[in-house]
């Protein structure tokens, strides 16, 4: 928090100003202006009259809190948890917000993303995910910060800054029978906490440098994370079962998986009914991880068709092929997408795939996957902001937004995942 200091090097009260609050912008922020300049305001709804707490200053812009609400708005609600709130833990975006008001919010940073963007003027409507009720005890992922003195807590916004808590409430349910947040974990710099819909519980400690950390007894899995060596199961196992649509993935416990217990299956039904691979198609899916795409692809397009998964992560690869291995018409080739589809002399697809991380695909990305000419492209995006930019990209190799899902994937959060189905216009209509 900016602070201005006098000669006598004490800090003076950090800067306050009242202020209306507009729009919603992309990252959980509303927008207001003060003296000309942008303040991206956290803990504020749009319309509101607040005071706001300076909190970091550039040349172009202001973040600030709002530390009081002087005129609040009918979407505002009393914070579910007894940590969120204004320099306390960062976790969580909207935790003030009616959980209506959440989904509205989502919805206009997707839609004003596209516009602003890609040129495109769509409504969209923010979907509720089966698992979360009340918008709480959905996370079936939580990294903890430990202290010095073995403590847990979690980060406050933009900070190294440690909010200790001894629960979480949007954690799911399995994430806290570990109860890892009461427990005493001195030497470690981090405790991530995993449940899978499978009942297994796995526990991923960080230690200090040069340092033995000192694990209690959890009813978990543990592992250690041992930086570029990977993880080390000291009890336990290292990988978690997840059930999704009649089958079982194995997935690595450090490795990706959704963290919302009924998004695996949304995002599948979702993928599955834009892009309608039909039997005997020939699809990709880029990105794939565990093969959670890839298995209802391979179903789909049956014993006459074939799917490529393509993964650059060593150990979601093999996870991949050992979740896939009794779909014969499926296979799992690990490395970067472009350089895995060079290599294969991939020149043509039916259906495509892409599940790229918050980054996007990026532009060399987008134009070889354009060069195979699907006839459908479906896009699973974390980040509207990237998903606007790419599909803005593929527009010059003839695509276009056919179909858009978004989804609460993230509740109290400002994230948002969307599913994209992008097709191709006439041959003729393509540029590049």
């Amino acid at each position: 928090m900016p602070t201005r200091t006098t000669p006598q090097g004490e800090k003076e009260a950090p800067v306050r100003v009242e202020m209306t609050v507009g729009a919603v912008a992309n990252g959980g922020w509303c927008v207001a202006r003060h003296e000309g300049r942008v303040v991206f305001v956290r803990h504020a709804l749009p319309g509101e009259r607040v005071i706001a707490e300076i909190t970091e200053e550039t040349a172009r812009f202001l973040r600030a809190d709002a530390v009081e609400i002087l005129e609040p708005s009918p979407d505002r609600v009393s914070p579910p948890c007894p940590f969120s709130g204004p320099g306390r833990c960062g976790g969580c975006d909207w935790q003030h917000a009616s959980l209506d008001a959440q989904r509205r919010l989502k919805a206009e940073v997707v839609a004003e993303q596209l516009h602003r963007l890609a040129g495109i003027d769509r409504k969209v409507v923010v979907e509720e995910v089966p698992g979360a009720p009340g918008g709480l005890g959905w996370r079936t992922r939580v990294q903890f910060a430990a202290d010095r003195d073995g403590s847990l807590g979690l980060r406050r916004h933009r900070s190294h800054e440690i909010e200790h808590v001894d629960h979480c409430p949007i954690a799911h349910p399995g994430v806290e029978e570990v109860g890892a947040e009461r427990r005493d974990w001195r030497g470690a710099a981090a405790v991530e906490v995993v449940a899978s819909s499978g009942g297994d519980r796995a526990v991923i400690v960080e230690p200090l440098p040069r340092r033995r950390a000192d694990l209690p007894d959890v009813d978990a899995s543990v592992l250690l994370d041992e930086g570029r060596r990977g993880t080390r199961a000291l009890s336990g196992r290292a990988s978690l079962v997840e059930q999704v649509a009649g089958r079982d993935f194995r997935v690595t416990a450090s490795g990706f998986w959704q963290v919302h217990p009924g998004a695996p299956a949304t995002l599948l039904g979702a993928v599955i009914e834009l892009g309608r691979p039909e039997p005997g198609e020939w699809a990709l899916d880029l990105y794939c991880g565990a093969g959670l795409f890839a298995a209802g692809l391979a179903e789909a397009v049956g014993p006459e068709g074939a799917v490529l998964g393509v993964e650059s992560e060593p150990q979601a690869v093999q996870d991949a092929r050992f979740n896939l291995r009794d779909l014969p018409q499926a296979s799992v080739e690990r490395g970067r997408v472009e350089e895995a589809l060079d290599r294969l002399d991939i020149e043509r697809a039916d259906l495509v795939v892409a599940d790229p991380p918050r980054a996007g695909l990026g532009r060399p990305v987008v134009d070889r996957v354009a060069a195979l000419e699907a006839s459908r492209i479906v896009y699973v995006s974390c980040d509207p902001a990237t998903l606007a930019r790419d599909i803005a990209w593929f527009a010059p190799h003839g695509y276009e937004l056919a179909d858009l899902r978004a989804y609460d994937q993230y509740p109290m959060t400002a994230h948002v995942e969307c599913v994209a189905l992008l097709v191709r216009s006439r041959a003729e209509d393509v540029t590049g």
